[in-house]
């Protein structure tokens, strides 16, 4: 992606990062604002495992969502108030482009009153009804079998997908999302997530885990 992103992009010091995603939205009330919406949005990240897991389980940095990149448009209407900002190899390209926007997948909304982040949104490729990973264009699934719903109908991003895209960079946070998780995942998630991982990540240390009975 990096070769193909445009001139320009504001860098941020970690510091200034933290402090503007400090009112970050919560799950709900992002749930609250896309009522009634039709596109297959989920709740992604760390606060998918949480609404997984049905309580809170750690602070969270952002909220993450994701949605289908041809349905953005739908999901830009419900926030009239704010600005999205374009992000990508550690740039922002602040009230992006329509030639910015492509050569991104990821977007932050921005209150424009106090330069505050509060969603940060993945634009994911798919294929009408079907998610496309956007780490592997291999792995392709129908929507419903990507997107479940906590008990307050919030939809989230499934558990073994979540893991999947955390296992590349395998942070701390990483690691305690997976082993709090690991025991709520039964055979049949577990064995999934193990084929997913062995193809992209062989020999990830998830995996030994994963193949115990």
């Amino acid at each position: 992606m990096a070769e193909s992103l445009p001139p320009g992009g504001v860098v941020l010091g970690a510091d200034e990062l933290t402090a503007r995603w400090a009112y970050a939205w919560r799950p709900e009330e992002v749930a609250e604002r896309l009522g009634g919406l039709t596109v297959p949005w989920c709740v992604a990240a760390g606060w998918a495992l949480d609404l997984f897991r049905g309580r809170q389980s750690r602070p969270h940095s952002d909220l993450e969502i994701a949605v289908p990149a041809a349905s953005f448009a739908e999901i830009r209407d419900r926030f009239p108030e704010y600005v999205f900002d374009a992000v990508g190899s550690g740039r922002i390209w602040p009230g992006a482009s329509p030639v910015t926007l492509a050569a991104t997948h990821q977007t932050w909304l921005r209150d424009p009153s106090n330069g505050r982040f509060l969603l940060d949104v993945f634009r994911e490729p798919h294929d009408g009804g079907t998610w496309i990973c956007r780490r592997d264009e291999g792995l392709r699934l129908p929507y419903d079998t990507v997107v479940e719903r906590n008990a307050d109908g919030i939809p989230y991003l499934v558990p073994e997908l979540v893991l999947l895209f955390k296992a590349k960079a395998s942070r701390p946070k990483d690691h305690a999302d997976f082993h709090g998780v690991l025991p709520l995942l039964g055979r049949a998630r577990r064995d999934v997530l193990a084929g997913w991982l062995a193809d992209m990540h062989p020999g990830h240390a998830w995996l030994a885990y994963l193949v115990r009975q």
